[in-house]
């Protein structure tokens, strides 16, 4: 028997589409997961629908699961939730994450997937590397208590650091952002919520989120003497133009980035990718973080949903792809 499966692929620059894919039966160790829910990551995807991966960059960008190569085609994406169907008796019929492009069924080898704790939903699960990314920025610069921490930069990865710094007793945290409607996003979050141009004192941690060279100039005027910006933004191949004269070296300042990629430096000796990741989805027990899922479409959708994000012409911020609720297709091998 021969299982097929669909799958998004960036065929090229600007074009995505729908692919059968054939799957290997699981072998020793491996699972074979149904998918349920994915989420797009918003500003990695968008520089992958545009073929905007600098070539130097092309190794270093490789999502776990991915096919192709840079800039297309290429199947790309990492945050996925499905049920395995068969595998270890331990995981079948489990609710699991993977970093697995959007695909409906995909066969990974067990220590792959991490089981989602009862009590978070699968659509809520998708944030989880999301969440990973904001756990890792927050080892590399940890608020202490009292902090004023402020985030630029309303995205889905500012949001989750926001959520995260607010739960350290005694830490103060002002989202900044230029759309007034992430107002609401930073109540539902506990924060406060500022424009960029607003008088925003002075912050012990700044985290820079926004993607843009204005953001990252907002930060570096606003954090305190000997104070840290952490970016965490990604430019692809766009360069950035960044005041280091001005009160960089009279305020020595640290400006430093954090990536997911790597376990922070703080935790590396005591902590695996899969610990951060499973601690992750335990931070997504919290209910806050629905108010980041704002929008949904089928699968056989995702060509026509990220080109619309691409454009700016879908704004949100976790758009979920909802899968066919039916088995993996199964037919006779000619």
């Amino acid at each position: 028997m021969v299982v097929q499966a669909r799958a998004y692929w960036t065929a090229e620059p600007g074009r995505g589409e729908v692919r059968t894919v054939e799957l290997p039966d699981p072998g020793h160790g491996e699972v074979l997961v149904r998918a349920l829910r994915s989420g797009i990551s918003r500003g990695t995807e968008t520089i992958v629908h545009q073929g905007r991966v600098p070539a130097s960059q092309r190794a270093v960008m490789r999502a776990p699961f991915q096919e192709g190569d840079f800039p297309g085609p290429v199947k790309y994406g990492y945050l996925s939730v499905g049920v395995v169907e068969r595998g270890p008796d331990g995981l079948v019929g489990r609710t699991v994450f993977c970093l697995h492009p959007h695909q409906t069924a995909y066969v990974v080898p067990a220590d792959a997937v991490v089981s989602v704790p009862d009590g978070v939903p699968a659509e809520r699960a998708v944030l989880a590397g999301t969440v990973e990314t904001a756990l890792n920025a927050l080892w590399d610069a940890p608020p202490l208590l009292g902090d004023h921490v402020t985030v630029i930069g309303a995205g889905l990865v500012g949001c989750c650091v926001a959520r995260l710094a607010a739960g350290v007793p005694g830490v103060r945290v002002t989202l900044v952002d230029t759309d007034p409607a992430r107002a609401e996003v930073a109540a539902a979050l506990g924060c406060s919520f500022a424009a960029p141009g607003d008088d925003l004192g002075r912050s012990d941690l700044v985290v820079h989120a926004s993607a843009t060279e204005a953001g990252l100039r907002r930060a570096l005027e606003v954090v305190q003497p000997e104070g840290t910006v952490l970016d965490l933004s990604w430019y692809g191949d766009r360069p950035v133009a960044v005041p280091l004269g001005e009160a960089f070296h009279s305020g020595r300042l640290t400006l430093r980035s954090s990536q997911v990629g790597a376990v922070s430096p703080a935790r590396r000796g005591t902590r695996t990718h899969r610990d951060r990741l499973a601690l992750a989805l335990e931070l997504l027990r919290d209910p806050a973080f629905d108010v980041l899922l704002t929008g949904s479409s089928p699968f056989d959708a995702l060509p026509a949903v990220i080109a619309k994000i691409a454009e700016g012409a879908m704004p949100g911020l976790c758009h979920v792809i909802d899968y066919p609720a039916d088995h993996p297709h199964e037919s006779q091998e000619d």
